[in-house]
């Protein structure tokens, strides 16, 4: 999975794209078909916000979260994206079906 990480009116440090990294990776051991993710880290007065973009194979998912610390913005970003993900991956595997006749 390829991260592209920018910032809008805040420096990226080498920690904080360390972080995003790691919170990223729980991602893929959930769903590997994840392709391309953009990440964007912006500051408004103490508004911290971080959203991402992820392209799957056949969908794109998008999600944000907004907090007054970086990091708690950027955890609240990992678990809505985790959460989109798993439903994601679920509605795939339901609509797939198991070769047996409905109402059998």
């Amino acid at each position: 999975m390829q991260i592209d990480l920018t910032g809008h009116h805040v420096d990226i440090t080498p920690a904080l794209r360390e972080y995003v990294d790691s919170k990223l990776q729980r991602l893929q051991r959930h769903f590997d078909h994840v392709t391309d993710t953009h990440v964007v880290l912006s500051v408004e007065k103490v508004r911290h916000k971080a959203e991402a973009t992820l392209q799957l194979s056949g969908a794109t998912v998008h999600a944000d979260a907004v907090d007054e610390d970086m990091y708690a913005a950027i955890d609240a970003l990992a678990d809505k994206l985790d959460r989109q993900l798993m439903r994601h991956k679920e509605k795939a595997s339901d609509h797939r079906g198991n070769g047996a006749p409905r109402g059998a």
